[in-house]
């Protein structure tokens, strides 16, 4: 994972359950460096938030929403907004399956899926 000055972080094109403990290792660091980066910035930290690239994102299972999960309860606790984009469909789906779609990007629920579930 890399950070570049505008507070981009980018998940692995791979990531799978086993390799979860070692990647959260280095995130948690790397989240609360760039929470507080952000908040000493001057900017609003809550309001500019920490963004995550899930573009390259190809190979995964559902440690990815663990992954996930866990970094926007940090960024929270941190007192920053965590928001993932480019978001492959295939994670959009698991994400709905498994529940959880609507705390990583509410955005990206329409109305008429919010009416099925």
């Amino acid at each position: 994972m890399t950070a570049s000055p505008s507070t981009m972080l980018k998940l692995p094109e791979s990531l799978r359950l086993q390799e979860l403990p070692a990647l959260w290792a280095s995130w948690q660091n790397t989240l609360r460096v760039e929470a507080r980066q952000l908040h000493g910035s001057g900017g609003a930290a809550s309001a500019v938030g920490l963004q995550v690239s899930a573009a390259a994102l190809q190979d995964f299972d559902s440690g990815v929403l663990t992954l996930l999960l866990s970094a926007a309860r940090l960024c929270r606790q941190e007192g920053v907004q965590m928001q993932v984009c480019d978001v492959p469909a295939k994670l959009q789906e698991l994400a709905r399956v498994y529940g959880v779609a609507e705390l990583l990007w509410p955005e990206l629920l329409s109305p008429a899926a919010n009416q099925l579930a």
